[in-house]
């Protein structure tokens, strides 16, 4: 059983001090209504709204901060946790943290790539070659997982290059774009791991002073990320056109329905939880409604 984090009655997120998660992890919290003061060394942040604070360093450190209890929370790509969690399993070890939630931002994937040139058969056509990768538990795994003998060359960096010096027969490595891998005669043909910023804690539990703090912090969460893309839908219309209407609203959920004083028509109000295009509001006006108006949604608890 994974031990408890030692008591503490202030929450400790973890994020990326820089990098491609950083802003967008600063900008998600904030839009719960978390403000901090920043030390003068920058790697750490006081949080002035709710006892929640943060700590800034590198993404390859947060699965580690966690399980020694140096924080509670952090916002890692997937990528990085799940390699971690093969590197323990393979030892032998049970994972201490795990993911909490999705955050719908730095997508990419970790894919297996392999020269341009090569007609690619199957797994199997990577018997004894050699892949270079800086994810050597992932592609380990799944290279048992397919029956696949090959040697596994580690490397922290620039692993596109590996083919062209002659350090490997093909790569595994995160991919975005797949310019990069183009520009080095590379091209993807396995999909190891679908990756994306996720927000990660430990197995156990914490004490019941973070525990409630956690449980804020993942309503907000929730509500925060629901209303991301959310737009409330107003209009009016006919009672008889309705059952042509919502079916034009699929991404909503059950709409507010009201009788408009004075007037046979109706007045609804839909939260969309997709884009409210003009597209759309042309269909819904060619079907009966009227009046129809879009505004912004800046919070939402459920």
């Amino acid at each position: 059983m994974s031990p408890v984090p030692p008591s503490r009655d202030r929450l400790r997120i973890a994020i990326q001090k820089s990098g491609r998660l950083a802003e967008p992890a600063r900008t998600l919290l904030a839009s719960c209504g978390l403000h901090w003061r920043e030390s003068r060394d920058r790697l750490f942040c006081y949080g002035e709204t709710l006892p929640v604070d943060l700590l800034l360093v590198r993404d390859d450190d947060i699965p580690g901060l966690i399980a020694d209890g140096v924080c509670d929370l952090g916002v890692v790509g997937r990528n990085v946790l799940a390699e971690q969690q093969a590197a323990q399993v393979a030892d032998g070890r049970e994972p201490v943290f795990r993911e909490w939630l999705p955050l719908g931002f730095g997508g990419c994937r970790l894919a297996l790539a392999v020269p341009e040139d090569w007609g690619w058969q199957g797994p199997a056509q990577l018997s004894g070659k050699r892949i270079a990768t800086s994810y050597p538990s992932l592609l380990a795994r799944w290279l048992a997982d397919e029956g696949v003998s090959a040697d596994v060359v580690m490397l922290s960096g620039s692993v596109e290059i590996a083919p062209r010096l002659g350090q490997a027969d093909a790569i595994c490595d995160l991919v975005s774009s797949g310019a990069t891998l183009a520009a080095n005669q590379l091209k993807p043909v396995a999909t190891l791991c679908e990756s994306e910023a996720v927000l990660a804690g430990p197995v156990a539990g914490f004490d019941a002073v973070r525990g409630e703090l956690a449980a804020l912090l993942m309503r907000r969460l929730d509500g925060a990320l629901r209303i991301r893309h959310s737009k409330l839908l107003l209009f009016q219309a006919p009672r008889d056109v309705l059952p042509t209407l919502l079916p034009l609203l699929p991404d909503a959920e059950t709409p507010t329905v009201m009788r408009v004083d004075g007037a046979d028509d109706l007045a609804l109000q839909a939260l969309c939880h997709g884009a409210v295009t003009w597209q759309r509001l042309e269909e819904l006006k060619r079907a009966g409604a009227h009046g129809l108006m879009v505004l912004p949604v800046e919070g939402m608890l459920a």
